[in-house]
């Protein structure tokens, strides 16, 4: 009669599941819904990075700046997404977002060459040319080979070179 009850159980408990008695979990799920996630990264959601690094590149500022901040939400400290950010935030003109960003990383990454190139072409679109000049320098005192640090000094003598007007010289056109 024990013998019969434990068959039972065992065929009810069988027909409960829908993959037999080998796909049982502790956790009320099957088996295979629990699987060993040991090999995953620490950062899983690096999608949002890479897609807002698309977005900057095919020049929408808009949607980067938003996936950006997404990430950021994931990782608050990710200096990749700050700079992103930043970044982004400059292009849209958002200089109050984008300091914000700046300012939490330089402590992070401190004197980088990426972190000057950044912050002084933010600083070249706000017309602080001087400022721009003291971290373009500092990046290209990094490494002097570095592409970008010498295109953003050629971009500063470029824009030193324009003609300066005063505010009302534009009234009569």
């Amino acid at each position: 009669m024990k013998k019969i009850l434990c068959v039972l159980c065992v065929v009810g408990l069988t027909a409960c599941t829908e993959g037999g008695l080998g796909d049982l979990s502790s956790f009320g799920d099957k088996a295979s819904t629990v699987a060993d996630t040991s090999n995953r990264d620490y950062y899983p959601d690096d999608q949002l990075i890479v897609s807002a690094k698309n977005q900057f590149k095919s020049k929408n500022y808009g949607r980067a700046s938003t996936l950006f901040k997404r990430a950021l939400e994931v990782a608050p400290s990710d200096p990749q997404a700050l700079l992103g950010y930043a970044a982004a935030s400059d292009m849209l003109r958002r200089f109050d977002q984008s300091d914000i960003a700046y300012r939490k990383l330089q402590p992070i990454i401190g004197n980088r060459i990426e972190f000057h190139n950044n912050y002084g072409y933010s600083m070249l679109l706000r017309g602080n040319l001087q400022v721009a000049r003291k971290h373009f320098l500092a990046a290209y005192e990094i490494d002097p080979s570095n592409e970008t640090a010498a295109n953003n000094l050629e971009m500063l003598r470029n824009s030193v070179n324009y003609q300066k007007r005063s505010p009302g010289d534009l009234r009569g056109i």
